[in-house]
């Protein structure tokens, strides 16, 4: 059994076919072109899903079932993309286009981080729990929520924006038009904000630090700038990274008291820092967390999907647990 995976993006779309393991077999990606009409999208979707059965020799016959991971707020019950602020989705009926130019037996749609959250409970670092939650560390914070063996949107499939639970009040600003939001603080984009400021102040005091040389030598400042600078003794970048994975563990301990999943997974651009951002952040949630030593504790990991998230998630939208 073959199941195709659509990765929505605002600058790429990646498709991929996924056997009965869960293995992506071939992908291919194209630009969205964001810019067009969301027909034309959704037409360059199709065609993406006809592109990867003739790369891998499979008829459309051969599909179990087309699966859509979108950003934005996706209807999984009407196969409508209800709104996407980067793309110009607007109760855009995408499954029922898709199936019209690719008659897979079933077409799927869902938010991309409730999809990649799908994806780790049945194929990934949750496999085998009833319970677990995905956090997304990226240009936002972005989160998915597994309740009992179902995804979990909320009544009106907008539900799961873990990133806009404020937690500093009147702090940062947010592009959601917040402040404080934990996605000001906790996102790839929050620590570059916090390395560059970092970065300006020792230079206006005279104080060289390895994070100017290093974003010098890239060309730019990353995520990955003051982990790389701190890991060298760099001490303004090990200040940058006390105070980034402070805000980070106060977010996940606020995740884990409401939700008490079996598993927390965290994936995205700073989840490449792998063990040793556990071993930093583990122990600062651990503190923080309702009924310590009570009961069982929730199992903290990186989620094991990485940059295939979004096509696994989409694939498996259709399988149940």
């Amino acid at each position: 059994m073959y199941r195709i995976g659509i990765d929505l993006g605002g600058t790429n779309i990646a498709a991929g076919i996924v056997n009965e393991k869960f293995e992506i077999v071939c992908k291919e990606s194209i630009p969205t072109g964001a810019d067009r009409a969301p027909e034309e999208i959704a037409a360059d979707m199709a065609g993406l899903c006809h592109t990867v059965c003739k790369k891998a020799g499979l008829a459309v016959a051969d599909i179990a079932s087309v699966g859509i991971a979108s950003p934005g707020i996706a209807n999984h019950d009407d196969g409508i993309i209800e709104y996407s602020c980067n793309l110009p989705f607007r109760r855009f009926p995408i499954c029922a286009f898709i199936k019209e130019r690719f008659p897979a037996p079933r077409v799927f749609v869902e938010n991309d981080a409730n999809a990649a959250a799908w994806g780790e409970a049945i194929a990934g670092a949750a496999k085998g729990t009833h319970n677990s939650v995905m956090i997304t560390l990226g240009t936002g914070v972005g989160g998915g929520i597994i309740i009992d063996d179902k995804v979990y949107s909320g009544f009106n499939y907008a539900g799961a924006e873990l990133g806009h639970i404020v937690i500093v009040a009147d702090g940062e600003p947010c592009g959601c038009g917040r402040r404080g939001c934990w996605e000001a603080y906790s996102s790839a984009t929050a620590l570059i904000r916090m390395t560059k400021e970092k970065i300006a102040a020792r230079a206006a005091t005279g104080r060289p630090t390895l994070m100017s040389t290093l974003a010098e030598e890239k060309g730019k400042v990353s995520g990955r700038t003051a982990f790389d600078a701190m890991r060298a003794g760099d001490e303004a970048a090990r200040e940058v990274v006390d105070i980034y994975l402070k805000y980070l563990a106060q977010g996940l301990a606020n995740i884990i008291n409401i939700f008490q999943p079996e598993v927390l997974s965290i994936g995205g651009g700073i989840s490449n820092e792998g063990d040793s951002l556990l071993e930093a952040l583990v122990p600062m949630i651990r503190k923080e967390v309702y009924g310590q030593g009570i009961v069982p504790n929730t199992r903290i990991c990186i989620a094991a999907l990485k940059n295939d998230a979004g096509i696994i998630g989409g694939a498996v939208l259709g399988v149940k647990q």
